[in-house]
């Protein structure tokens, strides 16, 4: 088998750009979904020591499914230990313990804010979402965050409908000026594209297309004038170890979701 194999889905290079990201060191705060998932490659291939905490207050979870909530028996089964939500939150994330905080979003502006309330006005929404849970906290304290998510202009939005996790503000040093020292969002993985905050603006910017994306298709699908660095770089393509181990974990999920008792692994 060679070193990378052509056939893979945008959501599996998402979900593998969004791992390589991670290191074996980090302490990483993880969201549900894809964030989840891209944590648990990571644990799984280059990462092996990485430190997953979810916001029940599992700390050093090691699922071997991925959880359907925070709440999935899954993550107490395999975690060091377990604490209380206060002690995680004061302790744990207030007090700075938490390299990354790595989140998903409704919808997403070019900052890095988040909405995960509703889609349309508060009081009459067209959809109501989950709300932020500990996203807003994550978002402030984490020392970096990072997001992933797939594109669209129904969640890449010039303007967010409601304000949940607040990445980068207006740009530039909003945060700075609220007092707010973590860095704040230094990451977006896309199912096309890798972006980076601009230094001094804060405004997302493509820094890496994935293999066979164009600028005009990354274009399509966001709802801001996308800017694109000028060293612009090609993700490299999923490898054939990532790519059995995200589609192992998946159908590991999907077995034990399912009720089979297939979903463990030996």
């Amino acid at each position: 088998m060679s070193d990378s194999e052509s056939g893979f889905t945008p959501n599996e290079m998402m979900t593998i750009a969004a791992s390589r990201a991670l290191k074996n060191d980090d302490v990483c705060f993880v969201g549900i979904g894809a964030p989840s998932a891209a944590c648990n490659v990571a644990r799984l291939t280059h990462a092996p020591d990485i430190t997953l905490i979810y916001e029940s207050g599992t700390i050093g979870t090691a699922p071997q499914v991925l959880p359907l909530s925070i709440g999935d028996g899954e993550l107490c089964d395999t975690a060091v230990t377990t604490v209380s939500v206060p002690e995680m939150f004061r302790y744990w994330l207030q007090g700075g313990r938490i390299s990354i905080g790595f989140l998903g979003a409704a919808q997403l502006d070019k900052f890095g804010n988040i909405n995960t309330t509703v889609i349309g006005g508060y009081p009459h929404p067209k959809t109501r979402l989950p709300g932020g849970g500990g996203a807003p906290e994550i978002a402030t304290s984490s020392k970096e965050i990072y997001i992933t998510m797939a594109q669209s202009k129904r969640g890449m939005v010039e303007t967010i409908d409601f304000f949940t996790s607040f990445g980068h503000g207006e740009g530039g040093d909003h945060r700075k000026r609220l007092g707010i020292e973590t860095a704040g969002p230094t990451l977006l993985i896309t199912d096309l594209a890798i972006w980076k905050p601009d230094p001094v603006t804060k405004e997302f910017t493509v820094v890496s297309l994935h293999p066979g994306v164009s600028r005009a298709e990354v274009q399509a699908t966001c709802g801001w004038t996308v800017k694109f660095t000028d060293a612009l770089e090609e993700t490299p393509a999923p490898t054939a170890l990532e790519l059995k181990t995200l589609r192992d974990l998946q159908a590991r999920t999907k077995a034990a979701h399912a009720g089979t008792g297939k979903g463990k692994a030996a």
